[in-house]
């Protein structure tokens, strides 16, 4: 099979990707392009399938039907070998943070590069000096994630899912459960990330805030299909009916107003 024609700029394409969990169809056909280099906000209803949309395109998941491609690569017909040098392009921000307790701040960001095996002793200390630089948090190696506050705790995780510069990086509900002015630092930090290492973002939230400031386009996920997929301001101030309620807040209940 050979891949679709893409734009020069597409890092990830996904074409007619289906997927069903039990008896729910989860995914009913997405088509999406994600463009390199740039920060691709997914937004949608809790339960709408936008985790699973992230580990298809983390080959985490398999389609039952559709493609998911990694510039030329369709990812369902790579084995767990061929699929580790791409997985190495890829970081991820997990809601959580998933820090290590029984890790120091800096044996958490250098994790990624002590697994490969291959990295000097003293390249991975100054990488982790520079990551940590790079949110903000210079000379806090030796805390430990327990010490840290909910904000400090993200921006560790960030350091030590982009410590390796990946092509990609992923993000799941990075502002949540933080105040908005740590939530806008997370933020200012998800653009600066990206415009230095010129990384391609996906962040699935449910903040519109952050869609706003963080995304270059944001796409929203609807009944298993993109409904849409334009810049934030025509998205976030769209007059559909259905894109208004889910990005305003406002439930099923009062589509009367409408």
């Amino acid at each position: 099979m050979t891949a679709p024609e893409t734009k020069p700029e597409a890092l990830i394409r996904l074409v007619g990707v289906e997927k069903k969990l039990g008896a729910q169809n989860v995914l009913r056909g997405v088509d999406l392009e994600i463009r390199k280099g740039e920060k691709m906000v997914i937004i949608g209803r809790s339960g709408g399938g936008k985790s699973v949309l992230l580990k298809h395109i983390l080959g985490l998941m398999q389609p039952d039907a559709g493609q998911v491609w990694f510039r030329d690569k369709d990812l369902a017909q790579l084995d767990e070998e061929e699929m580790v040098p791409l997985r190495k392009e890829t970081g991820m921000l997990f809601q959580n943070g998933a820090l290590f307790d029984s890790l120091s701040v800096g044996e958490n960001v250098a994790f990624p590069l002590r697994e490969r095996g291959d990295v000097p002793e003293k390249e991975i200390e100054s990488e982790v000096t520079r990551a940590l630089k790079i949110v903000d948090l210079p000379g806090q190696e030796n805390k430990w994630p327990s010490e840290l506050s909910g904000g400090m705790r993200k921006r560790v995780a960030l350091a030590r899912a982009a410590i390796s510069r990946p092509a990609l990086m992923l993000y799941d509900e990075p502002t949540s459960g933080l105040d908005p002015v740590v939530a806008d630092s997370i933020n200012k930090l998800m653009v600066r990330l990206g415009d230095e290492l010129n990384m391609t973002s996906v962040i699935v939230t449910h903040d519109m805030v952050s869609a706003r400031e963080v995304g270059d386009r944001i796409a929203m996920l609807h009944e298993g299909r993109i409904y849409c997929v334009d810049v934030p301001k025509v998205v976030l101030e769209s007059s559909d009916p259905i894109v208004k309620r889910f990005v305003n807040g406002i439930s099923d209940a009062s589509d009367a107003i409408f």
